[in-house]
């Protein structure tokens, strides 16, 4: 039997009044969408940044297919376990320019391909001066990136948080084709009606202790 996608094992993270999460054991299976739900404070956040050694507990083990991430080199897990923040965060130059921070190598043909599978326009975008697009344009370039190096994992770390209705619409879809491609999505978010959208299951945490481990959607 194929080891779990990501495994938590009794992970502990300190906080300054109470641990940020709190003997945690969870394993999560590769393919689809899995949201890490609850309220503001209860730990989705940090155990995102868990996955791809953002950060490290301070007792358990946190595996990535089976191995204990803290021996794995930081550089190859990220490649292959990509982040999407909250926040997007663009670097100077053009939106090429940006993509080729992933991937230095990339030609026209892959920053057209890169920006087709994040549903935007490589003749509109990609000589486009990064400082100038929207708050969704920015977060599809941000994921743009993160595809740019062939991630078998997508981290999205509540990337609609920001955006429009519209815009958070697009990047929706775009979550739904990764997860029919075969990129498994892991998701922090708070929105229940996002949850029952995208969700194939959920864990829920509160207070950084897990309260229902892969529950359907609305379970």
């Amino acid at each position: 039997m194929a080891p779990a996608l990501l495994a938590f094992e009794h992970v502990t993270v300190a906080g300054e009044e109470r641990p940020r999460l709190d003997d945690v054991s969870v394993e999560l299976p590769a393919a689809g969408v899995t949201a890490i739900a609850g309220p503001s404070g209860a730990g989705k956040s940090t155990l995102l940044r868990l996955c791809n050694r953002l950060d490290a507990p301070d007792s358990g083990t946190v595996r990535y297919r089976g191995e204990d991430v803290a021996t794995l080199d930081p550089l190859r897990l990220r490649r292959e376990v990509g982040m999407v923040f909250q926040q997007p965060v663009l670097f100077p130059g053009t939106v090429a320019d940006n993509l080729r921070v992933a991937d230095p190598e990339a030609d026209a043909g892959r920053i057209a391909a890169l920006l087709e599978h994040a549903a935007l326009d490589p003749g509109d975008y990609a000589g486009r001066d990064a400082e100038t697009l929207s708050g969704g344009e920015a977060q599809r370039v941000c994921l743009a990136r993160t595809l740019a190096t062939d991630p078998h994992v997508v981290l999205m770390d509540e990337p609609t948080s920001s955006l429009d209705a519209g815009a958070s619409a697009e990047l929706e879809q775009l979550m739904l084709r990764l997860a029919a491609e075969g990129v498994s999505v892991l998701l922090v978010t708070h929105d229940e009606r996002q949850l029952a959208r995208v969700a194939d299951r959920v864990v829920r945490l509160d207070a950084g202790r897990l309260v229902a481990p892969l529950a359907a959607p609305g379970g």
